[in-house]
């Protein structure tokens, strides 16, 4: 009986021990920031975090009609590239903790953002310099760094929260954003391109 009771709480421990971990198998980290991950609670719980968060993106794709297969190469394609993203952080030195959770923080925004993988706290249709055709929606969502989904026209976007003095301010990809103050916003198109709008809210959905 003591064996047995043994065994089980061998079991419990190490139930424990992963459930407290990373997502990945410490015994294999090699970078910096991959090290930080399974010696800080905090960050390893965030790692499992974006680890079901990409999961369940991986599901929603393959849930798709068409294109699953391509879609999903180009998920864990650009998966990988934030990984070695993630691991470039040992270049910030003394703030290497810093850049570690904000990549983590980030990335579970884009996934939610990107997949809808829950429903949107709000969502917003801006009209940009007088005409209700020229529009840009957003969906914004409740991720521990708040996250914005952008759309305009056929293009798909994500973005997240940034620090500024006054109104709420979502950053994309290639320079995109939206700074927006109270129900008029400025929306910036992403590089090369550049072009500063004018919106003001149209209606919410």
């Amino acid at each position: 009986m003591r064996y047995i009771l043994s065994g089980l709480l061998l079991l419990v421990a190490t139930g424990a021990t992963a459930q407290q971990g990373p997502s990945f198998d410490c015994a294999k980290a090699e970078s910096s920031a991959e090290k930080l991950v399974c010696d800080d609670a905090e960050l390893a719980r965030l790692d499992r975090l974006v680890a079901r968060r990409f999961d369940e993106a991986v599901a929603v794709i393959r849930a798709a009609d068409a294109g699953a297969e391509a879609g999903e190469r180009e998920l864990r394609a650009y998966q990988r590239g934030w990984i070695k993203g993630r691991d470039e952080c040992w270049k910030a030195g003394d703030a290497l903790r810093d850049c570690v959770e904000a990549s983590y923080l980030r990335r579970q925004g884009q996934l939610v953002a990107q997949w809808m993988l829950e429903p949107p706290a709000s969502a917003v249709i801006w009209a940009c310099d007088g005409n209700p055709a020229n529009e840009v929606v957003t969906y914004f969502f409740d991720t521990e760094l708040p996250s914005v989904r952008f759309e305009r026209g056929d293009q798909i976007d994500t973005g997240v929260l940034v620090p500024t003095a006054s109104g709420s301010r979502y950053e994309g990809s290639f320079g995109r954003s939206i700074w927006i103050k109270g129900e008029s916003a400025t929306y910036r198109e992403p590089d090369p391109d550049g072009q500063s709008y004018d919106c003001t809210l149209a209606r919410t959905l």
